[in-house]
């Protein structure tokens, strides 16, 4: 797999997301194969980890600490604060310096590492000056604590109040061939500033993979099935797949899985683009990363745009609940 820069750091250019060993997608990994899985992803070529402290309350980053923090110069470490569950399983924005102080020390502690090499301010705290969170990271960065800082879920205009506060390395935020919104400005923006852009859920939540065939056999733990995630309910994703059938005829052509296709569009979007697509499979892991050197004509990418993008599916990717929690470009 060819490699990517992502401030001052060389990875590879798919990361592994780390959340599904810990919550989201029903059953979890037990200890052992979710080890097998880290352990297997290095070897395989990734060398960019990304977890939070708010995936599993800290099982995947003490899974990460536990498992592969013996290979610590074999990937970049990225984690994130300012989000997280509370004592009745509410998800909570807090972007206090003194909550970021303590979330950083905690999962200094569950890593099992002295510092973390990318560490995101996972939402923006409407009640708090951004300056005042990303000024907090900028001190930890200075203690030693963290190398570099990024942020994700957010807006243009928010963005540059905290570059100008503090160097921003990286931007998370979900994109794929069914979810554009970054397209509106914060790419632009990114590329103006010169920060890396680092997509979640690059495969739509298993949707472009194929595997994603009937929502209404998904488990009560699965994200998926929630009226969180309109896509994903009965009457839309009956819509959506229909999307499938000529999508997965451009992967044949292609000569890939149509994983790997999500995967390679995403990639051809530009050398600043790091997705990280997660999975608690051993098997995806490796067909994610056989995506790492595939490269798609134009023809093929604009044919991909035509087919997939926010026009041609049904249903918001957020309700309206979550998509007030997040600080981006709505129209």
């Amino acid at each position: 797999m060819h490699t990517r820069k992502i401030g001052p750091f060389e990875v590879s250019a798919i990361g592994l997301g780390c959340m599904n060993i810990s919550m989201g997608y029903g059953d979890l990994p037990d200890e052992t194969t979710a080890a097998k899985l880290l352990n297997a992803a290095i070897d395989a070529g990734y060398t960019f980890m990304d977890t939070a402290a708010m995936y599993g309350m800290g099982h995947s980053e003490t899974m990460i600490g536990k498992h592969i923090m013996h290979r610590r110069s074999e990937f970049t470490l990225a984690s994130k604060c300012g989000i997280f569950r509370n004592s009745e399983n509410q998800v909570v924005t807090d972007g206090r310096p003194e909550i970021i102080v303590q979330t950083c020390e905690d999962s200094l502690r569950r890593l099992n590492t002295e510092v973390i090499d990318l560490y995101y301010l996972h939402r923006v705290d409407k009640n708090v000056p951004v300056e005042d969170s990303i000024g907090t990271l900028g001190r930890l960065a200075e203690q030693g604590k963290i190398r570099t800082v990024g942020m994700s879920e957010i807006a243009s205009d928010t963005l540059r109040k905290a570059h100008a506060t503090f160097p921003i390395t990286a931007v998370q935020s979900e994109y794929s061939l069914w979810t554009r919104t970054p397209e509106r400005k914060i790419i632009e923006t990114c590329r103006e500033l010169g920060i890396a852009f680092v997509p979640f859920s690059p495969l739509a939540r298993q949707f472009l993979t194929g595997k994603c065939k009937d929502v209404t056999e998904l488990t009560k733990n699965d994200i998926r099935c929630t009226n969180s995630r309109p896509r994903f309910e009965p009457e839309n994703f009956s819509e959506n797949i229909k999307l499938l059938g000529p999508y997965r005829a451009i992967a044949e052509r292609c000569g890939c899985t149509m994983a790997q296709l999500a995967l390679a569009w995403v990639l051809a979007q530009g050398e600043d683009m790091i997705p990280i697509p997660g999975t608690k499979n051993i098997e995806h892991m490796e067909e994610n990363a056989g995506a790492g050197d595939i490269k798609l004509d134009k023809t093929t990418v604009n044919e991909l745009d035509q087919l997939i993008n926010d026009k041609t599916v049904k249903g918001d990717r957020y309700n309206e609940v979550l998509m007030n929690t997040i600080d981006s470009e709505r129209d």
